[in-house]
């Protein structure tokens, strides 16, 4: 497996490197050799370098087609204001700062916006160093358009990245595995094998497993629906798991002796309708048109309960297994039904009435401005590693905007091109990339420097070795490595800038000298704007997180228990899912950062998987568990007791995981109902939900212990 991804890597960059280096020649030469237009000829060969080598754009070639063409508006506006900027080194240096904080910020748009936005921060690079020549911008337009164009259609053209599988594919087949789960534990015919199978179909919905292009990270009504049905289909698949683990209990009046056991009645039923629903899913997301009807499910499961609380005073202790079992069953139908409505929204789009629970389907119906805000307000914080991204990278190039140009530098341009493709999200990542960059800088120089000595002033032997170099340094940087890279890129912006003006073995030594000073400002940024990179912030933002999550558990109980309906606060669960959204985020580019051997690795998934655990609860017991009223005190008490343990544990946990000195935490006991206590319903739903709550915070327990060192 490792050797074939190894081979598919090569395989992309060499593809990558032939389609790169085909747009850049194909507008650079005829405009150098053909039509004497030197600027033009600048922005035709560095726009496909921008978006395709620097920009991390993914995807089939029919998208990163789409993604290069639809950011060329952008492009010709960034190389317009650069132009009018370039004027002082104050102005070029303001505009510097906002731009580079503005498209650092725009990986809040998601994956593919974040992808192309190094690429249009080198426009307004390139255009904002002197001359200050505003006439020629019609000549830097028209070859940034070409140079973009070219590239789109090598892109859809030119041995084509191959389309991978969608997320609504993926999803669809999840939904499917789900369906024939759930029919399989209707009838008691699960395959041995069956939990392994749910697990596996899990795990390839998970971000980390997923194409960048593919994953529904946007702010947009659809990719947040997406998002939410595949968290939803993989808690489902986990649940159908567990269920399949353990054989289905009889009701205690048939329970005899059976080589194959058959779920009791009601439970099978249910089932059944989430086998259904489940494909009825699958289906629309194949054929993108809705489901029809997404309430059934939950009309279902208020039947479900109500038969169960209407037959709570004939149970005894013996029905436990059998009410533990549909209490399991339930918990799996609302999961269905959470993803099926998720569903149902991503396919229609907007959706005039109310989707219930509110808090969760919130987007459902708000319109895309309010979407946008939401989420940049929610990112404008110093505790989002978004802004913290932005802002390094808003620094870093200001700061090397403002040297360049104080200090007149030759092809200043360049230093900024080293803060931008040297900068990492931490110090130590930074301080690796810079001192192979250093020396494969020097080397590349020593190499240009000789070529330029001893060539001269031909620019015919420049042109037969630009293009072979910019197809070893596209092929090979990619693979090799930064040395490799930033070497043989010194090479080719030696060899383009000595055909555009007379150059000399002096524009090696500018481009050593440009590397080192860019190379200082960026790892002078580094240390002082979030060196730990999302190490630190994510142990912080796990923290609030569980503290946000902890008033959840004894209020959820409290609603449940109420004797007149009653919900959990919504002020609360926003709060909570504002703060798992920021956790999602840190967790993302934890994962994206080189592990530190001499760090204990944390899972810290685990605290995100507690917390969609806690909200789903707080959103679904208290709509379908509504007989508080014939609960006798002491089980009242033991549930808010449970309850208050519970959320103290899960505070515990985050002041473990934000290092703060606390007692030694080992995680919650079971929690299970007294035995001597009344065999309700309600009551087994809250054992359920609070012993998954107990079993989640002992997984955390091995990572805040270690999450302080």
């Amino acid at each position: 497996m490792a050797e074939r991804r190894s081979a598919q890597r090569r395989t992309q960059a060499v593809r990558r490197a032939v389609r790169v280096t085909l747009a850049a020649s194909a507008g650079f030469y005829p405009l150098v050799y053909g039509l004497h237009q030197p600027e033009m000829a600048l922005y035709a060969l560095f726009a496909p370098v921008a978006l395709g080598v620097l920009s991390p754009i993914s995807g089939s070639g029919r998208q990163r087609a789409a993604v290069i063409l639809e950011s060329l508006p952008a492009g010709l506006c960034l190389v317009a204001l650069g132009t009018a900027l370039a004027v002082s080194t104050a102005a070029a240096t303001a505009g510097m700062l906002a731009v580079g904080f503005t498209l650092g910020f725009a990986a809040v748009a998601g994956p593919r916006a974040a992808g192309a936005a190094p690429g249009l921060q080198l426009f307004y690079i390139l255009a904002c160093f002197p001359p200050y020549a505003p006439e020629t911008l019609w000549q830097r337009l028209a070859g940034l358009t070409l140079g973009a164009v070219l590239l789109a259609l090598c892109e859809r053209l030119v041995l084509p990245a191959p389309p991978s599988l969608s997320y609504r594919s993926r999803l669809a087949d999840a939904a499917d595995a789900a369906a024939s789960a759930a029919a399989a534990a209707s009838d008691g015919s699960a395959p041995p094998d069956a939990a392994a199978a749910l697990r596996a179909a899990s795990l390839g919905l998970r971000p980390s497993r997923l194409p960048p292009a593919e994953r529904p990270a946007g702010p947009w009504r659809t990719d947040r629906a997406l998002a939410q049905a595949g968290a939803a289909t993989r808690r489902l698949l986990e649940q159908l798991a567990r269920l399949t683990e353990a054989p289905a209990p009889l009701p205690a009046s048939t329970r005899t002796p059976s080589p194959a056991p058959t779920p009791e009645p009601s439970s099978a039923g249910l089932l059944r309708l989430v086998a259904s629903v489940c494909a009825t899913t699958a289906a629309s997301l194949r054929s993108g048109r809705p489901a029809g009807e997404a309430d059934s499910l939950q009309h279902a499961m208020r039947d479900f309960q109500d038969t169960r609380v209407r037959w709570a005073g004939t149970r005894t202790a013996a029905d436990l297994p059998e009410l533990r079992h549909q209490a399991a069953v339930l918990a799996i139908a609302g999961s269905a039904a959470i993803a099926q409505t998720a569903v149902t929204v991503a396919v229609s789009g907007r959706r005039t009435p109310p989707i219930g629970p509110r808090e969760l389907f919130w987007y459902a119906d708000a319109p895309a401005v309010r979407l946008w805000l939401r989420r940049l307000a929610g990112n404008s914080t110093p505790g989002s590693v978004m802004f913290q991204n932005a802002a390094r990278t808003a620094i870093g190039l200001g700061a090397a905007r403002l040297v360049a140009g104080s200090l007149d530098l030759t092809h200043g341009f360049w230093v900024l091109l080293a803060v931008l493709t040297l900068g990492r999200t931490t110090a130590g990542e930074t301080w690796t990339a810079v001192r192979s960059a250093l020396a494969g800088t020097l080397v590349g120089a020593l190499a240009a420097g000789v070529l330029l000595y001893g060539v001269g002033r031909e620019p015919d032997a420049y042109a037969a070795v630009l293009a072979p170099a910019m197809l070893a340094a596209f092929s090979l940087g990619p693979l090799l490595g930064v040395a490799w890279a930033q070497g043989l890129f010194t090479l080719v912006v030696a060899t383009a800038f000595a055909q555009l003006a007379p150059a000399s073995w002096q524009l090696a030594e500018a481009r050593i000298v440009a590397v080192l000073a860019g190379s200082a400002i960026g790892l002078l940024c580094g240390l002082i704007a979030w060196p730990a990179g999302a190490r630190r912030e994510v142990r912080r933002s796990m923290a609030a997180l569980l503290r946000a999550v902890a008033p959840l558990v004894p209020a959820t109980v409290g609603a449940v228990l109420s004797e007149r309906p009653a919900a959990v606060p919504a002020e609360a669960t926003w709060h909570t899912l504002h703060r798992l959204r920021l956790a999602e985020a840190a967790y993302a580019q934890y994962r994206s950062e080189p592990d530190d051997p001499a760090r204990t690795p944390t899972d810290w998934h685990a605290v995100l998987l507690t917390a969609q655990h806690v909200l789903i609860g707080a959103h679904q017991l208290p709509r379908y568990d509504r007989s508080g009223t014939g609960i006798p005190p002491p089980a009242d008490d033991w549930a808010r007791a449970n309850a208050d343990r519970l959320a103290d544990a899960t505070r515990r946990a985050a002041d473990r995981c934000d290092g703060r000195a606390t007692p030694p935490l080992s995680g919650p006991a079971r929690v299970l109902l007294p035995a001597c206590g009344p065999a309700l319903p309600v009551l087994v739903d809250l054992e359920q939900w609070l012993d998954g709550l107990a079993a989640d915070l002992r997984r955390i327990a091995p990572v805040s212990a270690t999450a302080h060192e």
